[in-house]
């Protein structure tokens, strides 16, 4: 009894440190969002220069204000098609902490929609899949009106990936 008790009370405790400001974004039909605090900038899409031997999704690095920053295509990483650039793709530099360190990343998006205030109790755990589906990354599922936001936890989308090289660090 009590273990079935004190499971509403910690998903409640859960929910409420999610909640808070999400930058949303679209890749294809799909929306997005990412804590408003790890956003360093936006910016329209610029050239990349490709680094050979690195990843499909790793576009490149290009060069911010003298700062040398890998970039992803998120569709690319997440298996989805790639599309042209348009007037609306933007680059969202995310400041992500890997181990003890700190440093920036862009990830290439077809739009950027809206910031919005998202409260606990409206923020679900991610679905559960088979073994097979690994959702690990999900931060949870925002709803917004009849909407769902997919909520990613961005350091967990891009944890690991050959990127160390490409990065300057920032401590």
């Amino acid at each position: 009894m009590t273990a079935t008790a004190s499971k509403p009370q910690h998903r409640s405790t859960a929910a409420q440190q999610k909640e808070g400001k999400y930058l949303t974004f679209a890749l294809a039909h799909e929306e997005y969002g990412l804590e408003i605090l790890k956003v360093r900038e936006i910016i329209g899409y610029i050239d990349v220069t490709a680094v050979p031997q690195t990843p499909h999704y790793v576009k490149g690095v290009i060069n911010l204000r003298g700062q040398v920053i890998p970039v992803v295509d998120l569709r690319a990483k997440f298996g989805m098609e790639t599309t042209d650039v348009t007037d609306e793709t933007c680059i969202i530099v995310v400041e992500i902490r890997c181990a003890d360190r700190t440093s920036s990343t862009g990830i290439i998006v077809d739009r950027v929609q809206e910031v919005l205030d998202i409260a606990g109790q409206n923020i679900e755990d991610a679905p559960q899949f088979d073994a097979s589906v690994d959702t690990s990354f999900i931060l949870g599922m925002g709803k917004v009106g009849d909407a769902v936001k997919i909520l990613l936890d961005i350091d967990k989308v891009l944890a690991g990936e050959s990127l160390d090289g490409l990065r300057s660090e920032t401590l």
